[in-house]
């Protein structure tokens, strides 16, 4: 290269003062600066330019750190209220609630109670009774141990399960629970959640044996309430299995519907347990009208 060729070249000349001769070049972009253009690195030296977009760069970092670390407590906070059984909490809770209505003198409370209960031929004009049935106790110990059966069942089957599925498997259980109270007593009055309660017992025994686990204690369990559903007196024991049957049937639906390519299957299966019940209730009219 010939001197000539040397001055006119413009790579030879820093980029901000081609009036500069210079041999350095900016390690980002490799273009040719003069000493007033150099900020030093640990390897090398930089132009502004490049010096002005790796600050930004930095600051970009930084703020995308301290926004993270402002959302961390918060999903710490959704991971902590994801293992507690909210639905069963709230089930306790309501059910509590309208057993002290029904405690209210004067009446009230007697007409909540029978606003609310279960009997086949006030369902067909009135069907919440079909699930409300749950929220209706007629003494203080039959609330405490179906609350107390609620609780124990619920802190662990709520969190394999999910809220919503644990919802559905309580609901369609008492829904159970009173159409087969429909089909054996139509004449009979039902209060009590012992139809759900039985259908978290039927679904922890399936999925229990689906997964593995050792299901003698709740196989005891399921023996003992069936003996004491028979021989006790003003025992609603229609209730009681009709609840067992829906809850190991939905109990077997979960354990085979687990993965997430099934989960619109699952839910149609669920529909349709609901509407098979609902179905169930044409029976009464045609045997009883």
């Amino acid at each position: 290269m010939t001197d000539a060729d040397f001055r006119t070249n413009p790579d030879n000349y820093c980029y901000r003062h081609p009036d500069r001769q210079s041999f350095v070049l900016c390690q980002r972009c490799l273009r040719t600066i003069c000493p007033e253009c150099q900020t030093p690195l640990p390897v090398g030296v930089i132009c502004p330019e490049c010096l002005a977009e790796q600050r930004g760069e930095q600051q970009r970092q930084q703020k995308e750190h301290r926004a993270t670390v402002t959302r961390m407590p918060r999903r710490r906070a959704s991971a902590r209220l994801d293992g507690v059984p909210i639905v069963t909490y709230s089930l306790i809770g309501v059910t509590s609630f309208f057993y002290l209505l029904g405690l209210i003198p004067g009446g009230f409370g007697q007409s909540v109670q029978n606003w609310l209960l279960f009997y086949t031929p006030l369902a067909y004009t009135q069907p919440w009774r079909l699930v409300t049935v749950t929220l209706v106790h007629l003494s203080i110990w039959h609330i405490v141990l179906n609350m107390l059966a609620l609780w124990a069942m619920g802190r662990s089957l709520e969190p394999l399960l999910g809220r919503w599925r644990f919802l559905a498997l309580y609901v369609l259980s008492a829904l159970g629970g009173s159409v087969l109270t429909a089909l054996i007593a139509p004449t009979n009055p039902v209060a009590g959640a012992s139809g759900a309660v039985w259908g978290l017992l039927g679904a922890m025994f399936v999925i229990g044996r689906h997964i593995g686990a050792n299901v003698t204690a709740i196989a005891v369990l399921l023996g003992l309430n069936l003996v004491i559903s028979f021989v006790g007196n003003d025992i609603a024991w229609q209730a009681h299995i009709g609840g067992g049957l829906v809850g190991a049937l939905i109990g077997f639906i979960f354990a085979r519907t687990r993965a997430v390519r099934q989960r619109r299957t699952q839910v149609w299966l669920l529909v349709a347990v609901g509407v098979g019940l609902l179905a169930l209730l044409a029976v009464p009219l045609a045997i009883y009208a």
